[in-house]
């Protein structure tokens, strides 16, 4: 949530409009490939392991979060959903007489507007949703009112479960727009929940730092990047795929600032106290907070397009948890995987597993190659005495040193000892060590060169 001018509303030209559709596995006819499902989505072992195993994937993201806000034990426990949400002041989230008064309203059948979230209603929103996505370029979208009438006659619709011809002329796109933020207006919680509010205040914070270790005052997006995309895995399905759909529709938005005059800050400035305000407070309750929930919301709106994707760490804890190490992860990647928090995620007895059969592997190898030189070698003992066997003869000497001397090193790759010795015979030995021996044959499986490995693979393969 970086702290940015007001007037700044550009957002990244380079990133473009992602597909909403979700594709887990792609269906393959190809014979060779049948029983092999190909994970199309990068995230496909996080969904498994927050569906499959949610106690587990809570421990493992969080963990990370506090790694990166500090949350002192209480909001820690809001964010857990252990304890409600305490504001300055006393404020907080609806109770009492006027909680039940709600409850009753969203027990009617049907109703959208002020029930809780969910996929269904979200599918009726999102009528308004697409037509908006058409219509971008209309002035002070969002922030010019519709015609209450018209609005009236949408509501109804929506909360019939009707399907609404919003093509046919009759609603204005300030009509849709007015009422998609009355709806998020009159969910019972902002749509990234009463849980996140602190944590989100928190990322506001996160600067960067200066070469002797001090904190400056220019807001370190990549952190920043990385918590929100944290604390968006969290949320729940519903209010996650609606932030999603809200944040893409106001990224396409600003990005037409020249016709709508609408900013990503602008936009902010409308969809803040239905995104990050707790519900049933004012201006005046969140005093100083009011600038960075604003700057926080234009900062989602601007990135919105990095947001929904979990971090690589998250990504590879999720897929050692079902795969094991069956590849192995860089350097940059174990840093940051050993933060994570259960047994499933420790990595030390499966690096060393696949360290000892890497070395296995090579060992193996190795010996394959030096029976085809051996091999080699042989045929060039029984060819007729002349000037060109002893030459071939001396290289063998050389050779052999060579191969003696690398099996010393700790587990070389048998292709670096051929090939390192490849580069010290001239070219004109190599000639003459094939060219002559036509019955002189290596079969590929016996002794393997690693592709664009120039030096040295005339007349073997």
């Amino acid at each position: 949530m970086a702290t940015e001018a007001q007037g700044e509303g550009e957002v990244p030209a380079s990133d473009s409009r992602p597909s909403d559709a979700i594709c887990n596995f792609v269906i393959c006819n190809d014979s060779s490939l049948r029983g092999q499902p190909i994970i199309f989505n990068p995230d496909f072992f996080v969904e498994k392991l927050r569906h499959e195993k949610p106690e587990v994937f809570t421990e493992l993201v969080v963990s990370n979060i506090t790694r990166l806000i500090d949350l002192p034990g209480t909001e820690l426990a809001q964010l857990m959903g252990e304890v409600d949400l305490k504001l300055p002041g006393g404020a907080g989230p609806a109770s009492g007489f006027f909680r039940s008064l709600m409850s009753l309203k969203r027990k009617e059948k049907g109703v959208v507007f002020g029930s809780p979230l969910t996929e269904e209603g979200i599918a009726q929103i999102y009528q308004l949703i697409e037509y908006l996505h058409k219509n971008l370029r209309v002035e002070g979208l969002f922030r010019v009112p519709g015609n209450s009438v018209r609005q009236q006659i949408l509501r109804d619709a929506l909360n019939n479960g009707t399907d609404i011809d919003l093509e046919s002329g009759e609603f204005h796109s300030n009509d849709v727009a007015t009422l998609l933020k009355m709806f998020l207006g009159e969910l019972p919680e902002p749509l990234l929940t009463h849980k996140h509010f602190h944590a989100h205040l928190k990322i506001a914070d996160l600067m960067q730092f200066d070469d002797k270790g001090n904190k400056t005052n220019v807001p370190d997006k990549e952190r920043q990047i990385e918590a929100l995309q944290l604390l968006f895995l969290i949320l729940p399905p519903p209010n996650r795929n609606l932030l999603k759909l809200l944040l893409d529709l106001l990224y396409q938005t600003a990005k037409k600032q020249d016709k709508n005059k609408m900013s990503a800050y602008n936009l902010a400035l409308m969809f803040a106290p239905h995104v990050l305000w707790p519900k049933n407070v004012t201006a005046n309750d969140l005093q100083e907070n009011i600038t960075k929930l604003n700057n926080g919301m234009a900062f989602m709106i601007k990135h919105s397009q990095k947001l929904f994707k979990a971090p690589v760490y998250i990504r590879e804890c999720a897929r050692l948890h079902y795969l094991g190490s069956r590849t192995q992860a860089s350097k940059d990647d174990l840093d940051l995987i050993a933060s994570c928090p259960t047994k499933s995620f420790q990595l030390t007895k499966s690096q060393k597993r696949n360290w000892v059969d890497s070395c296995s592997h090579q060992e193996e190898t190795q010996q394959r190659t030096e029976e085809a030189l051996r091999e080699l070698f042989q045929h060039v003992h029984n060819m007729p005495e002349s000037a060109k066997k002893k030459q071939l003869i001396r290289q063998r000497k050389v050779l052999g040193n060579q191969m003696m001397s690398e099996k010393k090193n700790k587990y070389p790759t048998p292709e670096s000892v051929a090939i390192g010795e490849m580069k010290r015979a001239s070219k004109e030995n190599m000639n003459l060590l094939f060219s002559g021996s036509p019955a002189v044959t290596m079969t590929p499986t016996r002794l393997k060169w690693p592709e664009g490995k120039k030096e040295g693979k005339k007349g073997f393969l």
